[in-house]
């Protein structure tokens, strides 16, 4: 069994056995328990504005999920996304939870069901790297800061309500996976790791980004208590939006600042700093314009969640 997953928080375990089922369109066939839980929040990044449709209005389509698996420069590397027959691979082995949209890891959990997120790559590496089970708990919503909507109770004043909401949200999965994800086998769940993909509301606020770091070091440690496991594996990934061109101070500070958390003694080892800049794809490559939504570019948002992934792996192995 390959190591990418120790955390201990095993909870519920039951003695009964399902039979998976694979059906044609599946990449993999289910795996067992304990599930490995991975917890993916933040704001409209995580949401995930990346398109799956070519649309031929928007720029050619390029950029979109469609052009990179039919575009010989790119079909190479996003082949394993569809099937022999073109259709898009659902993955019998990952199992997401997005606000009350759930089932088995596809295309369409992104903001909308015609764009993709982090989810996506995050999904495929941590399911090729582990023999259980996987679940993504995905929580994020637009235009959310860390100063205010996701403040931690650690940072004193009002604990924002989208931290209760995302603890609570996790918590009720948790105690549901039966009925939410009737092939779950009730072996038990590891709440295995947390990705954290955010900071647009916070950069473009000098307040909130003076105080970002402390916030950002406060919400690890309060997710971990709240959660109630020590060491959750964690992994920030850069708010890098214009790629290397970003000059703005305010941008520039705040993303030294989620490089600079995971330095810390007390999280060393156990929190990884992903950057994203190189990443960036700008808007001639890309569907839209929209430079705070990655210029909806589908390659940008899975190469997000393949670094994710593998910083997560890095972490988990240790």
């Amino acid at each position: 069994m390959r190591n990418c997953g120790r955390t201990t928080a095993i909870l519920g375990l039951h003695a009964i056995a399902v039979l998976m089922l694979a059906a044609p369109a599946l990449a993999h066939q289910g795996k067992k328990g304990p599930v490995k839980v991975f917890i993916l929040a933040g704001q409209s990044n995580m949401e995930g504005q990346g398109k799956i449709a070519a649309d031929p209005k928007s720029n050619g389509g390029k950029g979109s999920l469609q052009y990179l698996v039919k575009d010989p420069a790119t079909a190479v590397r996003f082949k394993h996304l569809v099937d022999k027959d073109g259709k898009w691979i659902v993955r019998d082995d990952v199992w997401i939870w997005y606000l009350g949209r759930k089932g088995k890891l596809t295309v369409g959990y992104g903001a909308r069901a015609d764009r993709i997120g982090p989810e996506l790559g995050f999904g495929v590496v941590m399911g090729d790297c582990l023999d259980n089970q996987v679940l993504l708990v995905k929580v994020a919503w637009g235009g959310k800061s860390l100063a205010k909507d996701f403040r931690p109770p650690s940072s004193g004043g009002e604990v924002g309500p989208s931290y209760k909401e995302m603890i609570g949200h996790v918590k009720e999965v948790l105690a549901n996976l039966k009925t939410l994800f009737p092939d779950y086998d009730g072996r038990g769940y590891e709440l295995a790791g947390f990705g954290w993909h955010q900071g647009w509301n916070d950069r473009v606020n000098q307040a909130f980004n003076d105080e970002y770091e402390k916030n950002l070091a406060n919400f690890i440690r309060d997710v971990r208590k709240d959660l109630g496991v020590p060491k959750l594996p964690f992994v920030v990934a850069e708010t890098g939006m214009n790629g290397h061109g970003e000059h703005h101070p305010r941008a520039l500070s705040l993303m030294r600042a989620q490089a600079a958390v995971p330095n810390y003694a007390e999280f060393q080892g156990n929190v990884a700093f992903v950057g994203t800049r190189d990443f960036y794809r700008p808007p001639e490559e890309s569907p839209s314009a929209q430079g705070y939504h990655w210029n909806s570019n589908a390659e940008t948002y899975y190469l997000i969640g393949t670094a994710m992934g593998e910083a997560m792996k890095k972490l988990c192995g240790r």
